[in-house]
């Protein structure tokens, strides 16, 4: 039985939304996930549901390649949108593969991107000019059209946080995708709630200014989704 919190913010009624944190290869964990997400709506319908994925979608699990063939093909989850998000992970990837910086490679090595390698079928050993080659065209694509953030009405979804006093339209890519303080020190106001992930924490943390969902499945933890409707917020763990 799911139980309800107080929210930070409220939607208007018949708005749902359902937002996923660091996912990093754990394919089973997000399945599971996704089954409690479809069983809820079956249970509880309304009138307009969207489900937001936070990003890190690869490295350190096992099963990078898999994520991403699950979300391409569209979860099993009865949503009007489906919004993917990119995490810091999926943008030392695509620097690593792009080729342009020599450290990238070794960079993303070194957070877990020889996870990601194996589950696509590529030796570490493997030069990294010949990664992309090993990488279908439709994964690449994927992870280059990630969106960076998403606003829905008084919450905005993004991988890492905000910049604290610079405003929404102003804050950049990489603040989006890798901030950590000052933004998790902040108190302010940040014009939105902000919805992230990136910092993994035991369990979610809810504060007025921001919703933290990554709980660390990759590390020993679990993978979290928020539950956002009315006035109101719960969580869904696999």
């Amino acid at each position: 039985m799911m139980e309800f919190f107080p929210a930070p913010a409220a939607l208007p009624s018949g708005q749902r939304i359902y937002a996923i944190g660091d996912i990093h290869g754990c394919l089973d964990r997000l399945v599971s996930l996704h089954e409690q997400i479809a069983e809820d709506i079956a249970e509880r319908p309304t009138d307009q549901v969207t489900l937001i994925h936070l990003g890190d979608y690869v490295d350190r699990g096992t099963d990078s390649a898999q994520v991403i063939d699950w979300l391409i093909d569209g979860p099993p989850v009865p949503t009007d949108t489906v919004v993917n998000l990119m995490g810091n992970h999926e943008h030392m990837m695509l620097a690593a593969l792009d080729g342009t910086d020599k450290d990238a490679p070794m960079h993303w090595l070194a957070n877990g991107g020889a996870d990601s390698l194996m589950s696509w079928g590529i030796a570490r050993s493997a030069p990294p000019p010949s990664w992309a080659t090993h990488i279908p065209e439709a994964h690449l694509t994927f992870l280059k059209d990630l969106a960076i953030s998403h606003r829905i009405g008084p919450y905005l979804f993004v991988h890492a946080g905000v910049k604290p006093g610079v405003p929404l339209e102003l804050q950049t890519r990489h603040d989006m995708m890798w901030i950590r303080d000052p933004f998790l020190t902040s108190k302010a106001d940040f014009g939105a709630v902000i919805v992230h992930g990136h910092t993994p924490k035991r369990a979610p943390i809810v504060m007025p200014n921001r919703i933290a969902i990554d709980t660390g499945a990759v590390l020993g933890g679990a993978l979290t989704a928020v539950m956002l409707e009315d006035e109101r917020l719960a969580f869904l763990q696999s």
